[in-house]
Order: structure tokens, then C-alpha cells, then sequence
């Protein structure tokens, strides 16, 4: 099985880099594409008191920081020779993006992390990376 275009979730941690570094190193074996995405959030927590200021502001904000993170992962695949996308979304549901991007952009891979959260953490904070390979057909290569 060939991969030529590989979706990378990135969400500015270390394992998401450790991700980013490998499926690099596939998509220069593969001379495949690598499509990098981060889903930014506002406020999940609206009360009646909610001002939408704060969200927008909170967005801007989050936005900002995963371009100049994303920036510098794109500078590493031209260095390689790798074609590169980056795609920052807007998410209500950071694992149905995820799975609804692969699947419409016709995904041959996702290579993610897994921060290896258990017991109360992984209830309390859930998993993407389980939710993504629950929910999508697209083989999925998990980092840790």
C-alpha cells in the first residue's frame, strides 16, 4: 500500500511532533504529501453570562499560535523536499473533524499521538486518538 497523501493532527505537543517526524520520514520514502491540521476551540464552558467577544478573542489568539508552530513544521518539510499543506479549523468536535477531513480529502494515513492518558485523566479529558481510530476507516499510525 502506497501512502501519497498523509494527514498529520498536530496539537503542539511533543508527541504531535514526534508524529510530525515520522510520517516526514514516510512521506519521503513514499513521495507523499503530508497534510498538516490543528483544530483550534473557544470556550466550552458558555454560561448566560457568555460574551462572544471572548471567544473570537480567545480563537485569534489560539489561531495565531498554532500558525507560527505550523510554520516552522513546513520550513522542516521543504527542507526534506516534502509538499506540505497546513489547515487550522475552527472545531466544536475535535475527532469529527478530524475522521470528516480525512475522509473527504481521501486520506491514505493519519499519523498522530497519543499522550497515553489513563484512568481518571483519559474519562475526564478523553482521547482523540481513540475517538479518530474508532470513527474512521483510514489506517491510522499512532505515536506515543
Amino acid at each position: 500500500m502506497l501512502f501519497k497523501n498523509i494527514l498529520v493532527p498536530f496539537d503542539l505537543s511533543g508527541t504531535s511532533n514526534q508524529a510530525f517526524k515520522v510520517a516526514l520520514d514516510i512521506a519521503q520514502k513514499y513521495d507523499s504529501k503530508i497534510t498538516l491540521i490543528t483544530c483550534v476551540e473557544g470556550d466550552a464552558w458558555h454560561h448566560k453570562f457568555y460574551d462572544a467577544r471572548a471567544d473570537a478573542e480567545l480563537l485569534k489568539k489560539q489561531t495565531k499560535v498554532a500558525k507560527k508552530y505550523m510554520e516552522k513544521l513546513e520550513a522542516s518539510a521543504n527542507k526534506a523536499g516534502v509538499k506540505i499543506k497546513l489547515q487550522i479549523l475552527k472545531s466544536t468536535s475535535v475527532v469529527k473533524d478530524i475522521t470528516t477531513f480525512a475522509k473527504s480529502r481521501k486520506m491514505d494515513l493519519i499519523v498522530m499521538s497519543s499522550h497515553g492518558r489513563t484512568g481518571l485523566d483519559k474519562i475526564i479529558l478523553g482521547s482523540v486518538a481513540n475517538g479518530v481510530i474508532q470513527r474512521t476507516t483510514t489506517p491510522v499510525l499512532l505515536i506515543k
